[in-house]
């Protein structure tokens, strides 16, 4: 009497289990997607450049020392240099970005 009685609750547990799974990876698939790399900076620039626009741009600290903001610079130019392939337009926002962290300021600001 007793091995029916458990193979039944053996097959109802069976069924909640694998009901529990299908709706467990149901909802799994319905999330949205997360990003896995940090958000970048969204918008256009600014017409005048700011400090902080200038530390987004380099991927920086506003208040990150002169040494850490020119080995910033030189690998984001290494990425987006115009013999490399990349913009001019880019390439003299990330100088203008660059100058402003360092503290030269140029009247004319950009090139473009």
């Amino acid at each position: 009497m007793a091995t029916p009685f458990i193979a039944g609750l053996t097959v109802a547990t069976a069924a909640l289990a694998g009901r529990y799974g299908i709706q467990a990876w149901q909802a799994f698939k319905a999330r949205p997607p997360t990003a896995r790399m940090r958000k970048f900076y969204e918008g256009g620039f600014q017409p005048k450049m700011t400090r902080r626009e200038a530390a987004l741009i380099l991927g920086v600290r506003e208040s990150t020392p002169a040494d850490k903001v020119r080995e910033a610079h030189r690998k984001v130019m290494v990425a987006n240099h115009p013999d490399a392939g990349g913009s001019h337009y880019l390439a003299s926002k990330i100088n203008e970005a660059k100058d402003i962290m360092l503290g030269k300021t140029k009247n004319s600001g950009s090139a473009f």
